[in-house]
């Protein structure tokens, strides 16, 4: 079988989600965006989606990534008429799906002839393109820009697939990623939060001083066992490398602090935020959320901030001839001093 990998670039309000990871009954990012592929796509199982960052129930993302890999013969259900002229424009080609940890030899077994001369060929070599001559009908870019309106015309408003692409060779969206962004809105107005932010802004009850959230944060900064604030996962690392933690004030007097590290924990970056709001607003010394780090123990004064404050913003990849080699260092269980490259 010939599969193609496309990169999904999205967005979603995370208010009415139970979180981005598939869950039997419950209404999850993955699940809406999977069921909506699988019906415009007439496939008998809905494709597994990988992504970037897996959010918690209520977060929000803008700039979330996931890959799927597909059949190239089910993006045939995209055409709208299969008898096209027989002067057509040469045709796009596909570079194979990369392997993923569950199916190494996915991308060796999807055989195919030449993408010269367009050939479906059985053989067992792989030839690194696919040539969509090869199961026929409209050329890639018009498939892609059709599945991208029907899937805009399938989902609710509240999840948007901004750009579907054909995925470069080694493109892993987890695995190849360099670093993750997020942001944390926080009010501390004293009449509350403007009702039209209410779903991604926090209100936070007491005067929150500027100056000691950036001192505070200062300190958490860089390649750390940052237990202290993660939910324990067994077999899981908790080392990561805190590229950037700092709050500005904006107009309007919300506080928003932006995170990126190579990667997160689960519930890092709320529970770094609810340690720092707690050293800002005066309850606790300015020096206490780097004392936590340093124990690298989960405490129980660490309070994991409210999730609808938290948003996904971006997923940064290396250049293209880069992505299988960060993908394959990514997958190394980190040790302290031993974190995959080019993070910074």
């Amino acid at each position: 079988m010939i599969v193609v990998r496309l990169r999904l670039d999205l967005g979603y309000d995370g208010t009415d989600f139970s979180g981005w990871a598939r869950q039997p009954g419950l209404r999850t990012v993955q699940g809406e965006i999977e069921q909506a592929l699988g019906r415009i796509l007439r496939l008998t199982e809905p494709p597994a989606l990988t992504v970037a960052g897996r959010t918690d129930a209520g977060v929000h993302a803008r700039g979330q990534v996931a890959h799927v890999d597909l059949p190239v013969e089910a993006l045939s259900a995209l055409d709208r008429n299969h008898r096209r002229s027989a002067v057509r424009e040469p045709s796009a080609t596909f570079p194979p799906a990369s392997p993923t940890p569950a199916d190494p030899a996915s991308a060796g077994s999807a055989a195919t002839g030449s993408a010269a001369t367009g050939s479906a060929a059985t053989g067992s070599g792989a030839t690194g393109s696919v040539s969509v001559d090869a199961v026929g009908g409209l050329d890639v870019d018009e498939r892609l820009a059709t599945l991208l309106r029907r899937l805009a015309g399938v989902l609710e408003s509240d999840v948007r697939v901004h750009r579907v692409s054909v995925a470069p060779e080694g493109f892993d969206a987890r695995f190849s990623a360099l670093s993750r962004r997020y942001a944390y809105r926080v009010s501390d107005a004293p009449g509350g939060v403007d009702p039209l932010r209410r779903r991604e802004v926090v209100w936070h009850n007491r005067p929150l001083d500027l100056d000691a959230l950036n001192a505070a944060a200062g300190d958490l900064l860089g390649e750390h066992d940052f237990a202290a604030f993660c939910k324990k996962r067994e077999g899981a690392t908790t080392i990561r490398r805190l590229q950037r933690l700092d709050w500005v004030r904006e107009g309007d007097g919300v506080l928003v602090a932006t995170v990126v590290a190579d990667a997160f924990c689960h519930s890092m970056v709320r529970s770094l935020v609810g340690s720092l709001l707690s050293a800002a607003d005066g309850r606790r010394p300015m020096e206490w959320p780097g004392q936590v780090l340093a124990r690298a123990v989960r405490d129980s004064g660490v309070h994991v901030a409210p999730a609808h404050g938290l948003c996904l913003e971006a997923v940064s990849y290396p250049p293209d001839a880069e992505l299988a080699e960060r993908a394959l260092a990514t997958r190394r269980v980190r040790t302290l001093g031993d974190v995959p490259p080019a993070t910074d």
